[in-house]
């Protein structure tokens, strides 16, 4: 303990668990320092942000401001991927209250030659502590010591430069840092690439991209893009690509036998023509994939491949390596449930297998293999079925040659658990956005995720479908619903998917009554599509996704907030683009029948809007445009129509 260190720093944001995990950032993001600092008596303080990049030596220094009740704010940008330190210092700055005081002693007429000589003291000392202190500042400062020193006038005459504010200006940038007090930790902040924090997935099976009825190829694949590319997404997720087994492969509908000529389902991983290197016979070659992956990346589209770590009883890895599996006491093998499911055709991996640390490096080099053919998006499939250890390991070994991995989590389970896994080194996360429908539930869950401590290191992805998962309301449901949704999700979040050509086509109709798996699903079967850009809701999407990239508001999740309105089916909220150029108002009617409206509250001091100032809101989707003045003003949806606004606001 230091006697002389009076300054007290607490509960530095942002941290995630105490600093054992970093918080998670963009390339060109601020990061918003705040924190807890004060100290006995009166005396004022001064306080910095200490920031480096994990590669460099020196700190760089930004300061901090009170922002009163000894809440302190600083800010840094991170510029480039990989690991950013930061810290905070602070002290009991002398000059800054010796400055505030004299001014007091001043006007109270109590002020006397002594106090002046303090400040010449302490002028003095910064000088001799910058001795590379540009000549004008050290001339000032040498003038005003001689104007505060002189006894020649009144000290009210004496003093005028203590009342000139430029001497405060010149005399705080250079810091007699006394009695510095450092937070006791250096916290860390990844910086991941710009996709990380705003992406747009499509997902599609590319054996269901075939011409007459033939089973698609890596080529189809290839001359799919260009409608992806029309559509707006800038992600395109295939589901597993590796050969399908044989043995208890399922059939259509999910039956638990096939028919012969029946695909089977593509997690089913694993035959005599490999494993999780290998490619599916009929999808091409691997020369045919890494033509996939360039050609995507011509079209500005990237390709994210599915990781899904489980074996058919066909994967050399089920001969080879039986101790990576679970052994049945009649010295079978257990292949994965989640009762009241059964997965007859997987096996699951064994985590606490003896050979844990072979597995390990054998499912990291799957990793890199598709590394190495270019991929560098990963949605992985159920990671919180496996081994969290095995995931804190895994994700910064992976990082430490390849910082522009992206890693989606398909975690549908518990918070806890899907908040660990984003701890744990995942960049996206699927949500509960599927099953959050009405407005109390949609307001709450984003309030969550951008108001609590998730919003440091969850980055959620909304997605509005999958293959496994038809949500209720969508069940049976038209048009309506399915825009409400997608504007939704694609709003909401600056990352959202779809299982595209289902969605597209509105399908409505489930396997079973209760259940959310699709009727004809085409995880088990292989299905023809329409992709014609005119029907459906294709012109929408990409009208949607188009408003997306042309709006920088779009792009972050931190800016959302939700307004007033008295009718709990609309919901309103909006976003703004971290310079404040860019603001949107986002309004959905959450009734697929009716027509809903109301006034919005919308505060406008957020938007630099005076109270009586009419302002301009123009309907990005409908191109209509508005005039409003004041915070209160109606907005009303038709969902047969079109049940959403996206209104930009600008100032005339």
């Amino acid at each position: 303990m230091n006697g002389q260190q009076r300054v007290i720093i607490e509960n530095i944001q942002p941290q995630v668990q105490s600093g054992a995990y970093p918080a998670k950032r963009v390339e060109g993001d601020k990061v918003i320092v705040r924190g807890d600092i004060f100290c006995d008596s009166h005396d004022m303080l001064t306080a910095e942000v200490l920031y480096r990049y994990e590669t460099e030596r020196k700190w760089r220094m930004a300061s901090m401001e009170d922002c009163g009740n000894d809440l302190w704010r600083g800010e840094f940008t991170v510029e480039k991927t990989g690991n950013y330190v930061f810290t905070v210092q602070a002290w009991a700055d002398k000059f800054k209250s010796w400055h505030r005081d004299t001014l007091k002693k001043l006007e109270g007429g109590t002020a006397n030659r002594t106090d002046l000589r303090i400040g010449v003291e302490l002028i003095n000392r910064k000088v001799k502590t910058y001795d590379n202190m540009p000549v004008r500042d050290k001339d000032f400062f040498e003038k005003a010591v001689k104007d505060l020193d002189s006894e020649k006038q009144p000290i009210d005459q004496s003093a005028v430069k203590v009342l000139d504010h430029s001497i405060y200006k010149r005399a705080v940038k250079y810091p007699l840092r006394d009695h510095l007090v450092t937070y006791e930790k250096e916290l860390v902040v990844e910086v991941d690439r710009k996709k990380a924090g705003f992406s747009s997935w499509y997902e599609v099976f590319p054996r269901s991209l075939g011409k007459n009825g033939k089973h698609g190829t890596f080529n189809d694949v290839i001359d799919f893009l260009p409608y992806v590319n029309h559509q707006g997404f800038d992600v395109l997720y295939l589901p597993p690509i590796h050969p399908i087994g044989e043995t208890n492969r399922k059939g259509k509908n999910n039956n638990v036998k096939s028919k012969p000529g029946e695909p089977g389902s593509p997690w089913a991983i694993g035959s005599k023509e490999g494993g999780h290197k290998a490619i599916h016979p009929e999808l091409g070659t691997l020369a045919d994939f890494k033509k996939l992956v360039k050609a995507a990346g011509n079209h500005d589209i990237e390709i994210a491949l599915d990781i899904a770590f489980q074996c058919s009883p066909d994967h050399p890895w089920v001969s080879d390596h039986p101790e990576w599996f679970n052994k049945r006491p009649d010295g079978t093998l257990q292949y994965a449930e989640n009762p009241p499911k059964k997965y007859e055709d997987i096996y699951p991996l064994n985590f606490e297998s003896a050979q844990w640390k072979a597995l390990w490096e054998a499912l990291k080099s799957v990793f890199l293999y598709w590394i190495d053919q270019g991929v560098k998006i990963f949605r992985v499939d159920n990671p919180h079925t496996k081994s969290f250890r095995f995931w804190e390991w895994l994700i910064p070994e992976i990082k430490k040659e390849h910082r522009d991995i992206i890693f989606l989590a398909e975690a549908f389970t518990r918070p806890k658990i899907m908040a660990r896994l984003a701890k744990t080194g995942f960049n996206q996360s699927y949500t509960y956005f599927t099953w959050r429908n009405s407005k109390y539930e949609l307001t709450t869950y984003c309030e969550e995720l951008t108001q609590t401590d998730m919003k440091d290191f969850f980055r959620p992805n909304f997605w509005t479908n999958t293959p496994d998962i038809l949500p209720f309301p969508l069940q049976g449901a038209g048009r309506s619903h399915f825009v409400q949704r997608l504007i939704l999700a694609a709003t909401l979040t600056p990352n959202y998917g779809m299982y595209g050509p289902a969605y597209e086509e509105m399908e409505n109709v489930p396997a079973l009554p209760g259940k959310e798996e699709y009727m004809n699903s085409e995880k088990y079967e292989i299905r023809e599509w329409d992709f014609d850009v005119k029907k459906g809701l294709r012109p929408l999407i990409a009208r949607l996704n188009m408003i997306r990239r042309e709006n920088a508001a779009l792009q972050n999740m931190h800016s959302l907030k939700f307004h007033h309105i008295e009718n709990e089916a609309v919901i309103a909220y909006s976003k703004q683009s971290d310079d404040g150029a860019n603001s949107l108002l986002m309004t959905v009617n959450l009734d697929p029948q009716f027509k809903q409206g109301g006034f919005v509250g919308l505060p406008l001091e957020q938007f630099g809007i005076e109270e009586n100032e009419v302002f301009e809101v123009h309907d990005l989707l409908s191109g209509a445009i508005y005039k409003w003045q004041g915070e209160h003003n109606y907005v009303e949806m038709d969902p047969h129509v079109m049940p959403a606004h996206i209104l930009k606001i600008k100032k005339l």
